[in-house]
């Protein structure tokens, strides 16, 4: 049985969505944010970085969503939530999966917590809020129009685990000036995933109600 450390709409609400949609039996633990519990002894013993989420796959346990992703549909190839291994398609799950972690998830984290790079400078918080939030906008135009030619999902016709990460990235997103769903492409993906019965359980789950993103 999976073990996913979590805490509701975190950065485990991608891997949490693949459970379901795999179906694989897991259990959940909450790390409370609210008393800093990923700050916690125990937790640093599991993902020595303070950072949730982590998961533990028997004596396994990885930290990182995207790794954490990986792992699971390489597990679960019969989910068909990636292409097989080698193939051209996979390169490109690869791609996305990679520019939605090391491109629009790291500009929206600095996005929602500038003063990890500012302190409490207000002015140099709202310069650099800012300006992430332009970067995230363009990598947000850039999906819309690969959905625009390539679409409805980022892979075509078939649903993949990059589009669950592209849900969960969305809902971080939702106080930007041009939300992810102002971009009619994005907003048809995420209105195709949001209403999978397996990402409303997987958000019902962790006490998030509609709308999902």
């Amino acid at each position: 049985m999976y073990t996913l450390y979590y805490y509701p709409a975190n950065a485990n609400a991608a891997p949490h969505m693949l459970l379901q949609e795999i179906g694989a039996e897991y259990q959940l633990a909450l790390v409370d944010r609210k008393v800093n519990g990923q700050k916690s002894k125990a937790y640093r013993q599991i993902n020595p970085n303070g950072r949730i989420p982590a998961l533990q796959d028997g004596k396994l346990v990885l930290f990182e969503s995207a790794a954490i992703v990986l792992h699971l549909v390489d597990h679960h190839p019969e989910s068909g939530l990636a292409p097989p291994a080698g193939t051209v398609e996979r390169a490109k799950f690869y791609q996305w999966l990679i520019f939605l972690t090391n491109s629009l998830q790291e500009e929206l984290m600095i996005f929602q917590y500038p003063d990890r790079l500012t302190g409490d400078n207000a002015k140099a918080m709202a310069s650099v809020m800012h300006g992430a939030e332009k970067r995230a906008s363009n990598f947000l135009d850039v999906i819309d129009d690969h959905l625009r030619d390539n679409g409805p999902y980022f892979l075509g016709d078939q649903v993949s685990a990059v589009d669950l990460y592209l849900v969960m990235l969305a809902r971080w997103a939702q106080p930007m000036t041009k939300p992810p769903r102002a971009r009619p492409h994005v907003a048809k993906l995420l209105d195709l995933v949001a209403s999978r019965p397996a990402v409303q359980r997987a958000y019902a789950a962790e006490g998030i109600t509609a709308p999902i993103c």
